[in-house]
């Protein structure tokens, strides 16, 4: 079974007045549709406006940059309109089927990734949106009569709402468009800062490691994700992880450099390369992954298609490793028993992250 797993920069999709939007296709990284993840990013200029739009997959929006973004949001079975604000490090799931706009409200650009599963999309590895108005929006799709009868208006009022908004996805808001304004207490349940955040693990001149799961932050429980924000100092390795429980990781490479690699079935090397930022890279289900930061450090944003992931890790004094015996570690590795309790002492001094030799 081949797998390539070369981590892909993302393709623009749409460029307008308002922004842009980013997306990593299946054609062109067929890993996605094999593992059933997806990704795009959305770039708002100041004033740009993201039409409001459904889509077939549940995904986690992290903010790379920006600081006034708003986003409004309608979800599933409910007729209430809650309105967020967003900022850099803000983790903020959208749910399959929820009606959302975004909005920047500032004067920098507003950056937001998405990382999500595909399993009941259209195209595996993608997301599709579907947009309420707009040039392929539902209200432009269909006859003039239905719209008429549907919302009782005559046909001029009905062309009106069909074919006014000239915009497709994104559009440029005019200064003094009144939009709503956030709500903190909202906020503070369906929005969490990953960056404010303690991390689970903070290592001298190793590197931070946060975790997110609906323990942590409720609302992340309906998208069936959980995701890890990891800053990896410079010189530094990450211990190898896999997952023990069957589901995929999807990272994104924030800042810094590095180099990963992957080992799969059979023991093979499936992957050896040098990561950078805007990168995106797929560990299939139960592949070992390892990263060595570059000399500027390396961090990245990453989600696990699962409620409450399960990792093991094969290098620190919690690896399974540590948790054999020292007699089956000889056995395992062929090696004497004076090598074997060195190895194991070796290991009690690890942590996931591993500080640079002095």
């Amino acid at each position: 079974m081949e797998f390539d797993l070369t981590p892909k920069f993302a393709q623009k999709l749409f460029e307008g007045d308002g922004g842009a939007y980013y997306s990593w296709s299946n054609s062109e990284f067929s890993l996605l549709g094999e593992t059933k993840v997806g990704a795009g990013k959305l770039s708002l200029h100041p004033l740009g406006f993201a039409l409001p739009h459904y889509a077939d997959s549940s995904k986690i929006g992290y903010v790379l940059q920006g600081s006034d973004g708003l986003v409004g949001m309608v979800l599933p079975n409910t007729r209430e309109e809650v309105v967020l604000k967003l900022k850099k490090g803000d983790v903020i799931p959208v749910v399959q089927g929820s009606v959302s706009w975004w909005f920047n409200d500032g004067d920098s650009e507003l950056d937001v990734v998405f990382l999500g599963e595909t399993s009941k999309s259209y195209i595996p590895g993608e997301f599709t949106y579907f947009f309420l108005s707009g040039t392929q929006g539902i209200m432009a799709g269909f006859s003039t009569e239905f719209v008429s009868r549907a919302y009782n208006v005559n046909k001029d009022d009905a062309n009106k709402l069909a074919k006014s908004q000239t915009g497709f996805l994104l559009t440029k808001l005019q200064d003094g468009k009144n939009l709503p304004k956030p709500n903190k207490e909202n906020n503070n349940k369906l929005v969490y800062n990953i960056d404010a955040s303690l991390p689970d693990v903070d290592i001298k001149h190793g590197g931070l490691v946060t975790s997110l799961t609906e323990a942590k932050f409720p609302f992340l429980g309906q998208v069936q994700l959980s995701a890890n924000l990891v800053k990896i100092d410079a010189k530094a390795i990450s211990s190898p992880i896999y997952t023990t429980d069957s589901s995929v990781q999807l990272i994104y490479v924030v800042k810094g450099t590095g180099r990963i690699e992957i080992v799969g079935i059979n023991g093979k090397q499936v992957l050896n390369t040098e990561v950078k930022p805007g990168h995106l890279l797929v560990v299939p289900r139960f592949f070992a992954d390892a990263k060595l930061a570059g000399g500027d450090g390396l961090e990245y944003f990453s989600i696990i298609t699962t409620r409450q992931p399960i990792l093991e890790d094969l290098a620190s004094k919690a690896s399974v490793w540590e948790a054999l015996s020292v007699g089956v570690v000889e056995a395992s590795l062929n090696v004497s028993a004076e090598f074997g309790e060195l190895f194991k002492s070796k290991i009690e001094k690890n942590k996931i992250i591993i500080p640079p030799e002095n």
